[in-house]
């Protein structure tokens, strides 16, 4: 069948024909879709097939190289009801994988969202400290959000399967949160943890089936990566993935959920948000969903606390990579003696170094406003939010500032809450005490 040009009539009618566009654009598509399914299944020269539409009877009538011969065939395709070979592929890994990510998914809509607690501050009418208590997770901490993204993170990138070790490094929250999250899906957990870590957080970490190995705070990293080598298990390196893990635009990460809670109250979008690092991913998480909207964008901003022992606001400061320091963070939880891969400075607005003894004074002094004990990171993000709205107020600047509870004092018991333990760091905490009764006194 060859196509015909209609030519126009030497003598065109009076009337202007209506000429519909959407069937000249369908007859075109036709035209094109069947001269491609015939590329496709004829296995002759292109000049063959587009001047007769067929296969040649006697050779190339054109005198083309072809003479009837093909130059290009179609490429093999299974009949028709025929079985692809998927002979490689392990279809009962990818069955526990699959019942794996369901059963955290299942955790997770089992539990509901943490609260958002408004702090009254008889001192600050004009200025309100909001608190989102992290403690109220399963596994007691702000980690949990981490933990399960990790798993869920390495499940589908095929990372982990039912005879995986998970291995991880971490100052005791993350590993409770990763242990708990291994038990749920029958795996064998190992953590390997800083001396010094209190015995509550290693007491919870075997509750849920986990172990544990204490070495020198500068040598977690490699002898988490060395233990998982030598068992062929899977190290979770959340200093690495924790700013990645979680979905920063929103799917129910920790921003979006502040911020919802926020919607109704009198300073829906705080001026502050302030948070603390110790992967960073928290921050790096609530930075860049403050940017990614812009009606927050326009109002708030994102203040990281860094404690005593931390390099991260000297690399905040500096811009130096590569900083280090022998010791350890008293404020379990928080700070790093280098410069984490999570760590993102470039979402953050201000940084603000918080002195250890402040940080627990304000636990204790956060007690008799909450009725609770918090831990020592709590304490730290507290009194950086604290500062924040002694500002305001000074500056006649009406708002809110919004922080987090990041985990309960319950694990320390023998170390924040222990006079002794407290004298022997050599911290006298009665300065910051006396300060922070400003915020109580009418």
């Amino acid at each position: 069948m060859r196509w015909a040009i209609r030519r126009p009539s030497r003598n065109p009618p009076t009337s202007i024909p209506q000429f519909s566009t959407s069937r000249a654009t369908s007859a075109v598509r036709t035209r094109s879709a069947r001269r491609q399914k015939t590329l496709r299944t004829r296995p002759f020269c292109w000049p063959c097939w587009r001047r007769y539409n067929r296969k040649p009877d006697n050779g190339c009538a054109l005198q083309l190289p072809c003479r009837g011969k093909p130059l290009w065939w179609p490429p093999d395709r299974p009949e028709q009801g025929a079985d692809l070979d998927i002979s490689h592929l392990d279809w009962e890994r990818r069955r526990w994988v699959r019942e794996a990510v369901q059963r955290i998914n299942a955790d997770f809509n089992r539990s509901a969202d943490t609260h958002l607690i408004k702090v009254d501050l008889p001192g600050f009418p004009d200025q309100t400290l909001y608190l989102k208590d992290e403690s109220t997770h399963p596994t007691g901490s702000l980690k949990h959000r981490l933990a399960r993204s990790l798993y869920l993170f390495a499940l589908c990138n095929g990372w982990i399967g039912p005879d995986t070790v998970i291995v991880e490094s971490s100052s005791g929250s993350t590993a409770v949160s990763e242990a708990y999250f291994a038990r749920l899906l029958g795996l064998r957990f190992i953590a390997v943890v800083q001396e010094g870590v209190s015995r509550s957080k290693i007491d919870q970490i075997a509750f849920y089936g986990g172990e544990t190995r204490a070495v020198a705070p500068a040598d977690i990293y490699a002898e988490a990566q060395r233990i998982t080598a030598e068992l062929g298990g899977h190290y979770m390196d959340q200093f690495t993935y924790a700013e990645r893990v979680t979905d920063w635009r929103g799917n129910n990460n920790i921003a979006e959920s502040l911020f919802s809670q926020l919607a109704m109250e009198a300073h829906a979008l705080p001026d502050w948000v302030v948070m603390s690092a110790g992967t960073g991913g928290t921050s790096a998480t609530i930075g860049r969903f403050i940017r990614y909207r812009c009606d927050i964008a326009a109002k708030t901003s994102l203040c990281v606390a860094d404690p005593e022992n931390s390099v991260f606001y000297d690399h905040y400061e500096t811009g130096d990579p590569d900083i280090r320091i022998g010791t350890k963070s008293r404020i379990e939880g928080i700070g790093r003696p280098r410069v984490e891969a999570s760590f993102q400075p470039d979402v953050i607005d201000r940084m603000m170094r918080v002195p250890d003894a402040a940080s627990i004074a304000t636990i204790h002094w956060l007690q008799d406003i909450l009725g609770r004990r918090c831990g020592g990171s709590t304490g730290t993000n507290v009194w950086a939010a604290l500062t924040l709205l002694r500002e305001m107020r000074a500056a006649g600047q009406a708002g809110s500032v919004a922080t987090l509870i990041c985990d309960g004092g319950e694990r320390y018991l023998d170390t924040y809450y222990d006079d002794a333990w407290i004298a022997s760091q050599g911290l006298d905490l009665m300065p910051y005490l006396v300060s922070l009764q400003e915020f109580t006194r009418d």
